[in-house]
């Protein structure tokens, strides 16, 4: 398939959502852009986004099934899976919107004859984080355990379910991308918030891989899929990796080993409510890091991503004016003192 006609894009009063609605809404061939979420994007993104049609609609609802109908909408974008409960809700509130708001979504573009095309913001999170895991996960493997956490539970659940439409409708194209974790100027994501912390806890003994994705290149590659993207599964990362230890170096940051039965309790501690807020798949990660091979999505998709991970996490840096909070001395004094405050053996990176 190639460029979509009418375009429906959900979760658009978010990053991902939003940014896509704004490029596909610069796109002359694509005639009409419908943005959907059960929130109102802010009045910035709203004026970024042009053209498009906002439509505040709860994918649950009935009444997205109209919208698609009555717009003849050919491609659907499903960009509004969340990653932890919402503030008010619960971890069932949580699985209702992702999985059941999904199914809906999926039986909408099932039952309606215009629709081409469905493509998925998925995540690297379904291959979980683990001591068992490869140094790559490809896109046929699956977790080595299953993952703890919610949001990588409800998004393999949702990408069942999508394989499941693929099955019913062969005339659709499915299209999964399962985005690394992202760093970028705009976007305060879990990477992002831990690594400005001044005082960074890890887990003693430990130094995961981290394989980072910048934000503008989840964008394009999001936005490449949409317009003229084939069908299938695609791990999306930049290229490299990052030792977690470097990468708290490059952002000025100390560095804190924690045995791993004190990580929770001492880590929240040192961190406050940044650590308090992690979910425990954002913890696993954390420990074990997780690297994805990407030869299908240069191959297939042919994206090639701007930024490798040691970029990405330069920019991000960079923009959020991440500074030192010491020279080298006074990071590695800071670090011996927090040792032996907390009792850890053995001296820091």
């Amino acid at each position: 398939m190639e460029t979509p006609r009418v375009a429906l894009v959900t979760g658009a009063s978010r990053f991902l959502g939003g940014y896509l609605v704004t490029r596909l809404a610069q796109n002359p061939a694509v005639e009409r852009i419908i943005a959907v979420d059960s929130l109102s994007p802010t009045k910035d993104m709203l004026r970024r986004m042009g053209r498009a049609e906002f439509v505040r609609a709860d994918i649950r609802n009935p009444m997205i099934g109209k919208v698609v109908r009555n717009a003849g909408v050919d491609t659907v974008v499903h960009a509004s899976t969340l990653s932890r409960a919402p503030k008010s809700g619960s971890r069932a509130a949580m699985k209702d919107m992702n999985v059941i708001g999904a199914m809906q979504l999926f039986a909408v573009c099932q039952k309606a004859p215009t629709v081409r095309k469905v493509v998925l913001r998925s995540t690297t999170s379904v291959y979980g984080s683990s001591a068992k895991d490869p140094v790559k996960f490809t896109e046929e493997m699956s977790a080595r355990r299953r993952p703890g956490g919610a949001y990588a539970r409800d998004s393999i659940e949702i990408e069942g379910y999508l394989r499941g439409l693929g099955r019913r409708r062969p005339d659709i194209d499915v299209s999964i991308l399962r985005l690394a974790p992202m760093v970028g100027p705009r976007l305060n994501g879990t990477v992002a918030q831990y690594l400005t912390s001044p005082i960074v806890p890890t887990i003693a003994g430990r130094d995961p891989r981290l394989q980072l994705l910048h934000e503008e290149d989840a964008l394009t590659a999001l936005d490449r899929a949409v317009v003229g993207g084939p069908a299938g599964t695609f791990n999306v990362a930049g290229d490299g990796v990052v030792m977690l230890s470097q990468a708290i170096r490059r952002a000025g940051r100390v560095e804190v080993p924690i045995p791993s039965p004190l990580f929770r309790s001492l880590g929240r501690a040192l961190m406050g409510p940044v650590m308090r807020s992690y979910t425990d798949e954002q913890l696993e990660y954390f420990n074990f890091g997780c690297g994805i091979d990407t030869t299908r999505m240069r191959t297939e998709l042919r994206f090639e991503p701007r930024w490798t991970t040691m970029q990405a996490l330069d920019d991000f840096s960079r923009a959020t004016g991440a500074q030192p909070v010491g020279t080298a001395r006074f990071v590695d004094a800071t670090e011996r003192g927090l040792l032996t405050l907390v009792g850890t053996p053995g001296s820091a990176g």
